[in-house]
């Protein structure tokens, strides 16, 4: 592969929104904006009324909940499963997530829909508090699923945002953690976090204070979850990203600084250049959230291919309004493609 793609095409299908949806901002609201939400449960009825939850023993006394959706045997594919990550204080009931699964479980594909630590309904599941260096409980849960829950096929991953992120992280240690993945879909995904976490600061303040609320709810959460573990009052008086991300990695992790733990995770310099799983990028030059100077950062493995696209803001890529997105169309064919 090797290659960066620009501008993004699908089967030779070029993204170009509709003029009035070119807008940035507008492109990444709509990814998980509440007027589309009785749309998408409408059309994932199905795929989420034949979930089943299972709880994955990802190691160290971790546990981790997904839900795998199976279609009925006379519509399925042999197609390998596709384990589907969130972004950042998302969860396996995102709009965007649902509405992938959805389209994949209609091609006869089956679905897993996991959630990180204390994203969704899981905060009781583990005493310590999420972050975004907790690969190794991810990498667990993948081998878990592969193992004891997907009689040991191969897997393909796709992520949105910091689930992009993880996706790619993941694949990086494929061998190292025995994973036999077909291939790996990271939209959007995290690349410098310290970028990113300027980018909210600086850019359109809807953003900063969005994940500030959802972020202090899924605290609130954990406190009630771990009474007497928890107190979590003088962080919810910091209204901005950087003052709680700091303290709380002061209080709640080993990382020495801020600084190191934004690095942590950050999947530029060396950190993709021994990927072997073929991996796939998409994203855009507009996003708000996260820089695209970023990808001149990456190592570029002949696994890895980046498609970037001039519009289409933060995991959004909607050429119109009804109907799937550009996204969930290449996204569907490039995964239901994997065997063909």
């Amino acid at each position: 592969m090797n290659s960066i793609v620009l501008p993004a095409a699908a089967g030779g299908e070029e993204f170009q929104p509709a003029r009035w949806l070119r807008n940035r901002h507008l492109q990444s609201m709509l990814a998980s904006t509440s007027w589309r939400r009785p749309r998408v449960l409408a059309r994932a009825a199905a795929m989420r009324a034949a979930a089943r939850e299972v709880l994955l023993d990802c190691g160290a006394g971790v546990r981790l909940q997904a839900f795998i959706s199976t279609p009925p045997e006379a519509e399925r594919h042999s197609i390998p499963p596709v384990v589907l990550l969130h972004g950042w204080e998302g969860s396996a009931e995102s709009l965007y997530v649902l509405s992938l699964a959805q389209r994949l479980y209609a091609q006869g594909i089956e679905v897993v829909r996991l959630n990180l630590r204390d994203h969704g309904e899981t905060h009781q599941l583990n005493r310590d508090l999420f972050h975004s260096c907790r690969l190794p409980e991810v990498v667990g849960a993948i081998g878990a699923l592969q193992r004891a829950h997907l009689d040991a096929r191969p897997l393909q991953l796709a992520g949105f945002s910091l689930g992009g992120n993880f996706t790619l992280r993941v694949a990086a240690q494929a061998r190292a953690a025995n994973l036999e993945l077909v291939q790996a879909i990271a939209v959007s995904p995290v690349l410098e976090p310290t970028e990113t976490l300027i980018a909210l600061q600086r850019g359109f303040p809807g953003y900063e204070l969005y994940f500030v609320r959802k972020w202090m709810r899924s605290l609130r959460k954990k406190q009630a979850a771990w009474p007497g573990v928890y107190d979590f009052t003088a962080i919810s008086r910091m209204r901005d990203l950087r003052s709680m991300t700091a303290e709380l990695v002061r209080q709640h992790t080993e990382f020495a600084s801020l600084a190191d733990y934004l690095n942590g995770y950050a999947i530029t310099g060396s950190r993709l250049a021994h990927l072997e799983v073929p991996s796939s990028i998409i994203t855009s030059l507009d996003d708000p959230i996260i820089p695209a100077g970023g990808l001149a950062a990456l190592a570029h493995p002949a696994a890895l291919s980046v498609t970037v696209s001039r519009y289409g803001g933060h995991c959004g890529f909607f050429a119109r309004l009804p109907g799937p997105t550009w996204l969930e169309r290449r996204m569907v064919n490039q995964l239901g493609g994997s065997l063909a």
